[in-house]
């Protein structure tokens, strides 16, 4: 995976000379190196000299060998000049949240985006643990980590805790400079989401409302679906940095509209997934073999990715494999309350919801969302 730098040393024993990913050489030169822990990979320590800028300190870059070639790669930290993060497209970043999902996307802004990350949890031990495998700083509070940043990134549980880290005490807008921008991960109401717009528009700072999906394999692997709202030249400027964790982002119109779409994504998993696991419920019922049964209905018009990612493990009764129940029921209320205000009939959604609450009380808080089959096979 390339990072901004990603170098090449030739002779890995007495590097003198560095191709950079852009293809200049002899830009920078190593003036101090030192190598730890050396093994199939190796832990460097070394210093970047170019004759137009000070010595550039790099720590925890990770080489890995092949023949006599040493190629870095990331876990790494930068610290770089504004005149480099200009040249090559670096921001500097901060993002609030070190849960399930925040915590990979955070990585993957490091990483493939080559970002100066610092991250802030509300238990510190999650973010310095992130430190620790990825590089960037850790903050003390999320006002502490916005400053200077020209990104702040929040993936925070619901409105409330969304409020208390940007507009409460030691919240990121305190804390963030003239011109930058917040971009909202948080899937949450689209009240909450123009409540932000104006207190950032008040601060001179731009914001994107930008609920993901994917689940938390779709941030471990970098390929979220993002639903943006906001102005267009906002969103362009947020897009490139955003793409680092997502295969598809896209501006859905204004302010609230990535929350309004977010909304119509939960609406259409909630029937999707009730109806697979009446599917599968009836197909035991009736005796016949689920992986036969999927294998031919998957490919007509039945077909979807829930049918082809859960219907082996909803099948097997395991429902520990993403999007947990409590979080679920958490959106579909948001879902209810936006449609209980703009006159929307959702008749389906509401009785999934009532679904879960029954998985609930089941002891299934944590079971994910393919859990509905677990209520229905129960005797």
């Amino acid at each position: 995976m390339k990072v901004p730098f990603p170098v090449a040393a030739e002779a890995l024993r007495s590097p003198r000379r560095l191709v950079t990913s852009t293809g200049f050489q002899n830009l920078w030169i190593i003036s101090t190196i030192e190598f730890v822990n050396f093994s199939q990979f190796c832990e460097i320590e070394f210093r970047l000299e170019s004759q137009s800028q000070n010595s550039l300190p790099c720590f925890a870059w990770q080489a890995s060998r092949t023949g006599n070639r040493t190629f870095v790669s990331s876990p790494f930290r930068l610290s770089l000049s504004q005149r480099l993060r200009r040249r090559y497209g670096m921001a500097k970043v901060a993002f609030i949240g070190m849960g399930v999902m925040g915590y990979p996307m955070a990585g993957h802004l490091m990483v493939k985006g080559g970002h100066e990350v610092t991250v802030y949890n509300r238990t510190a031990a999650k973010a310095e643990q992130w430190v620790k495998q990825y590089g960037g700083k850790s903050a003390a509070t999320p006002a502490a980590a916005a400053e200077g940043a020209d990104f702040v990134f929040t993936c925070v549980g619901n409105d409330d805790d969304l409020r208390s880290v940007t507009v409460g005490k030691d919240g990121v807008l305190s804390g963030m400079k003239a011109g930058a921008i917040l971009i909202d991960n948080t899937t949450a109401s689209a009240e909450v989401a123009r409540e932000l717009h104006a207190a950032a528009k008040e601060k001179g700072c731009g914001f994107i409302d930008a609920p993901v999906s994917g689940g938390q394999a779709g941030a471990e692997n970098g390929v979220l679906t993002v639903m943006c709202g906001g102005d267009e030249a906002t969103f362009e400027k947020a897009k490139p940095v955003i793409d680092a964790y997502a295969r598809m982002v896209g501006l859905m119109g204004d302010v609230g509209a990535g929350q309004l779409t977010k909304m119509i994504n939960q609406i259409c998993i909630a029937g999707v997934v009730q109806g697979l696991a009446e599917g599968i419920h009836f197909g035991k019922q009736a005796g016949l073999d689920i992986e036969k049964v999927v294998d031919v209905i998957s490919k007509g018009a039945a077909g979807s990715w829930q049918m082809e990612n859960r219907h082996k493990t909803m099948n097997a009764g395991k429902y520990d494999f993403g999007f947990a129940v409590d979080w679920m029921r958490k959106d579909l209320d948001i879902v209810l309350t936006e449609a209980r205000r703009n006159g929307a009939k959702l008749p389906v959604t509401a009785l999934v919801d009532q679904f879960y609450g029954d998985v609930q009380q089941m002891g299934g808080n944590r079971w994910d969302t393919s859990s509905l089959l677990a209520r229905l096979d129960k005797k």
